[in-house]
């Protein structure tokens, strides 16, 4: 493994995801981490967005379509939404956008806590090859990477992202 972005990187990007939400707020906005860069980063945000709400968690793994690629992690945790989703603008946040599926499995999730009014979706790593038509609101950096290599968030303190072979 070896570390491309590091800590005070990482808060720059942080800081300008921030003042992109600040540019356009919604009253009475949440935000969702998707489990575990995810809440990390969402946290991050949290703070830096004065919201007061506390966080919401999502832990996708049972709405995933990759089971029988990747099997089930044996230390699920359960999601976490302590307020009503019905009405509710959302900002919902993972570490690394790739392929869309996290994303797809995460906006199943919300769904059946309620209907919310919105959801924004930031990311802090942007990879691109989609495939499905997922995009975000906010994006940190994008980095594009040679087949074969993945980018993984490391925390939670310090933050760093880091690039391996794929397994």
């Amino acid at each position: 493994m070896k570390t491309i972005v590091h800590e005070d990187e990482i808060q720059h990007f942080l800081s300008r995801m921030a003042d992109a939400f600040l540019r356009d707020p919604r009253d009475g906005e949440v935000v969702v981490g998707i489990h575990k860069g995810g809440v990390w980063i969402a946290n991050a945000l949290r703070q830096r967005l004065h919201i007061e709400e506390p966080l919401g968690e999502l832990n996708i793994a049972f709405y995933r379509d990759d089971f029988s690629r990747i099997g089930m992690h044996p230390s699920v945790q359960p999601s976490k939404l302590p307020f009503d989703v019905d009405g509710r603008h959302i900002i919902l946040v993972d570490d690394v956008l790739y392929t869309g599926r996290t994303i797809r499995a995460a906006l199943n999730e919300i769904f059946d806590y309620g209907r919310p009014a919105s959801i924004r979706l930031a990311v802090l790593v942007d990879r691109g090859e989609r495939e499905l038509p997922i995009q975000p609101d906010v994006v940190g950096t994008t980095l594009s990477l040679p087949k074969g290599q993945h980018v993984k968030l490391t925390g939670p303190s310090p933050l760093s992202l880091v690039v391996h072979r794929a397994v």
